[in-house]
């Protein structure tokens, strides 16, 4: 009996708790999506680190 209870309890539980998940899902995403906290902004510089293989036989040349 008391296995019934919990069962007829949980189980519209479980039930809400996946719909409301997947009508989440299907929801279209009309917000702008948001910029990176770290992102630069317009116009700003950043360092650029080069890793092809000229800069870096380049630099091996000027290191010997």
């Amino acid at each position: 009996m008391v296995f019934t209870a919990l069962y007829l309890i949980c189980f519209p539980l479980l039930l809400v708790g996946a719909f409301s998940l997947m009508s989440q899902g299907f929801r279209p995403i009309t917000t702008r999506p948001r910029r990176h906290p770290e992102a630069p902004e317009p116009g700003e510089v950043v360092m650029v680190l080069d890793l092809s293989r000229e800069r870096l036989e380049q630099l091996y040349q000027q290191s010997s």
